[in-house]
């Protein structure tokens, strides 16, 4: 998950949110007829939420590059090599095989602890046809 476009999605969203909740307080409320009001902040609660709901599930959607690389990759496998923790998230380093191709040596960084692999762990990965160091976990 990219945090940071999450973020700026419900950053974005609340900012919006709070716009509209201004315009209503300053416009809207002194016109609407007399019993809707609690249901017209209902709705807007409600619109709120939706949106929000919508925001991240945009945010949270792969980017262009990684749908490309999905599409377009070349299929293979890599052996870990070694194995490094990086705070909060692990480097790999992988010996990798693309069938038609030579093996050849790369890195990647994985979210999590260490604990999940082992060196000598065979992986299925897929591998950008244009620059063969970027790598994605199957």
């Amino acid at each position: 998950m990219n945090h940071d476009r999450v973020i700026r999605a419900v950053v974005t969203v609340t900012v919006g949110y709070v716009v509209l909740l201004a315009i209503w307080i300053a416009f809207l409320v002194k016109k609407s007829p007399s019993g809707t009001i609690p249901y017209q902040l209902a709705g807007l609660v409600a619109l709120f939420g939706a949106s929000l709901g919508l925001a991240m599930m945009w945010a949270s959607r792969p980017s262009r590059d990684e749908r490309r690389l999905e599409r377009d990759g070349l299929e293979g496998w890599a052996v870990i090599d070694e194995i490094r923790e990086r705070g909060a998230s692990t480097e790999l380093d992988l010996s990798i095989t693309v069938p038609g191709t030579g093996s050849y040596r790369g890195s990647v960084v994985r979210p999590g602890s260490s604990g999940q692999w082992h060196r000598g762990d065979t992986v299925s990965i897929k591998v950008d046809p244009e620059d063969r160091q970027r790598i994605q976990w199957l």
